[in-house]
């Protein structure tokens, strides 16, 4: 569940983002997320657990400090002994905005699940410090995580893999790469299990920022797909023998581009 709100304090954005967003000529995600974490004053903490490439920390230091980051500092987590290292931790709680990498999300969920580091991400969003992950990092912020699956647009009864995830954000599944790989189909399996799930499926270099009410907006130059299953009539996930197609009634789709907002609680899209 996602950590517990404290009276008085909005908790922080969470910023799932769906992979090969733009460092160079317009980072708008990435700048806009800088913006929010206080700009020049930010202090932006980078984990890169979910790459196995030693130059993916020192790289998004460089390119958040050419955006105009004074302060930014890269935790190489590789192991859960890592995380469990305090300097880590007092590093990480002097983020306004923490940044978790792309990569192989079950090698962040397995490293970084019940230690230190990952409690401690929850209670800084929790109290207003902002989350942003791409990939990987964009993945695993729902409780439930996808982290394979079939492609295509057919849902499946074996469609989809699930692990849990950080849990930063209980009521959404999120996949990423999600034009750019074809990943219809897993996404409309996971909302078939359980349909109190929205499905967010993220295009390359196409962000959700989720405020602290639960509305997202639509940041950057792909779109974000929507799969709003709260009036399907029914489904045959129960009765489906394995690999079977699925049936499902009454689903709501929405494709939304920047500037889309989509208000996961009262399952609201519209154009700001």
């Amino acid at each position: 569940m996602p950590s517990p709100t404290i009276e008085g304090t909005k908790r922080g954005f969470v910023i799932p983002i769906g992979g090969a967003e733009e460092k160079l000529d317009n980072p708008e995600i990435l700048a806009k997320f800088v913006e929010l974490s206080g700009g020049k004053d930010a202090v932006i903490t980078i984990i890169p657990t979910a790459s196995q490439l030693d130059d993916t920390g020192p790289r998004y230091q460089k390119i958040f400090e050419e955006i105009g980051v004074k302060k930014t500092y890269s935790l190489p987590i590789t192991e859960r002994s890592d995380a469990q290292k305090e300097e880590y931790v007092s590093t990480l709680e002097k983020s306004t905005g923490i940044f978790v990498t792309g990569g192989n999300q079950l090698r962040l969920s397995t490293i970084l699940g019940g230690t230190p580091i990952a409690k401690c991400i929850r209670q800084l969003n929790a109290k207003g410090v902002n989350y942003a992950g791409t990939s990987a990092g964009a993945a695993i912020v729902s409780q439930h995580m996808i982290t394979g699956g079939s492609t295509g647009i057919v849902p499946t009864e074996d469609g989809v893999n699930l692990a849990p995830g950080m849990g930063l954000i209980n009521t959404i599944v999120v996949d990423q790469h999600f034009n750019e790989r074809n990943r219809l189909a897993r996404l409309l399996s996971a909302v078939s299990y359980n349909p109190f799930l929205v499905g967010v499926g993220l295009d390359e270099d196409t962000a959700a920022f989720i405020d602290h009410n639960n509305v997202f907006t639509v940041v950057g130059s792909g779109a974000i797909t929507v799969v709003d299953p709260s009036d399907i009539e029914y489904s045959s996930m129960a009765e489906a023998r394995t690999g079977d197609a699925l049936t499902l009634l009454n689903l709501k789709v929405h494709i939304l581009a920047s500037g889309g907002r989509f208000d996961i609680s009262e399952r609201k899209a519209y154009v700001s």
